[in-house]
């Protein structure tokens, strides 16, 4: 069957009863707006597009792959703030030749990702496209806490990292060199349907952190991004990464790249950075991996073992 066969109501019906709702949900699908609690008087909003032969290919991802995708990637940056997420409305663009279970397993997808943290998905809009457009916007609670923000790392800081470090890059790798082999399932999941240490993010905000961001463009450019905004320098010790390196080592000789490359510019990951006061106690599953400086040179806001980095610095949507 495919998306053409049945009117947006009919597939609307089949798309809602698999999305999960949420206990902040108030008033969910079905009216012209959902209504969820905001306990403190305040929520963190963030949205977020996943764009056919842009962001994923059908080819590779199943429709589940990129639900459970474009939830994480918000579900991220809500949690890089220490918030706790508690919805999302999803805008879905999708053409009539579509199968309608690929867009049922977009939803279970959507729920996969959503229901353990007990994230509703509260409503949307359904189109039809040329190609599929996947569109979240995230919400979420402070719990009464300021939010962490990128720009209040201090000289002195640990700068800390809680994830995982180039394995969305190796699996991208992979499948566009076509170089899947027994192993890499890991590399393929983490590229297809990427996890993130959600918890660590309030977690974080409990412990004290003075400043915080979802890694998704990769380790030195985002990283860079909290430098520039907090005006400092940010050291990353590249001993602190050897068990990432070591993770993607045996897809990175395959194909002819430094696993390091992939470990400091590859993007994707979802992990968190954060900055923390020396000598606070980092919360799981955080890890030193770094040290925050005063700004001593505006060309090198971030440097690894001292130096500036000789690794492109990550993505970009439009300089690639």
């Amino acid at each position: 069957m495919r998306v053409a066969d049945l009117t947006e109501e009919q597939l609307l019906g089949r798309i809602v009863p698999l999305l999960p709702a949420g206990s902040a949900t108030l008033v969910g699908p079905g009216d012209d707006a959902a209504v969820v609690s905001a306990a403190d008087g305040r929520f963190v909003v963030t949205t977020d597009v996943l764009v056919e032969d842009r962001h994923f290919r059908r080819a590779w991802s199943t429709g589940e792959d990129v639900g459970a995708r474009a939830a994480v990637q918000n579900l991220a940056d809500v949690a890089a703030m220490g918030a706790v997420p508690t919805s999302l409305v999803v805008t879905l663009a999708v053409p009539g030749d579509l199968a309608v279970s690929w867009v049922e397993g977009l939803a279970r997808g959507l729920a996969l990702a959503c229901a353990p943290w007990d994230v509703g998905v509260v409503g949307g809009d359904l189109s039809g496209g040329p190609v599929v457009v996947v569109g979240v916007t995230a919400h979420g609670d402070l719990e009464g806490r300021a939010p962490v923000l990128r720009s209040g790392a201090r000289p002195g800081d640990v700068l800390a990292h809680a994830g995982v470090l180039g394995a969305s890059a190796a699996g991208l790798a992979l499948l566009s060199a076509d170089l899947v082999g027994p192993g890499d399932e890991a590399a393929i999941r983490a590229y297809l349907r990427p996890g993130s240490p959600l918890a660590g993010g309030p977690a974080a905000a409990r412990a004290g952190a003075h400043a915080m961001l979802d890694v998704s463009d990769g380790l030195l450019r985002d990283a860079g991004r909290m430098a520039a905004a907090s005006g400092v320098r940010l050291d990353v010790r590249s001993d602190a990464l050897e068990g990432d390196v070591r993770g993607v080592a045996d897809a990175a000789a395959r194909a002819g790249v430094d696993p390091l490359d992939w470990v400091l510019g590859g993007g994707e990951d979802h992990g968190l950075l954060a900055a923390f006061p020396q000598g606070a106690a980092l919360p799981a599953p955080f890890r030193a991996i770094g040290t925050v400086h005063a700004a001593d040179d505006e060309s090198a806001r971030v440097t690894v073992d001292g130096a500036p980095p000789h690794v492109r610095a990550g993505w970009d949507h439009f300089a690639g």
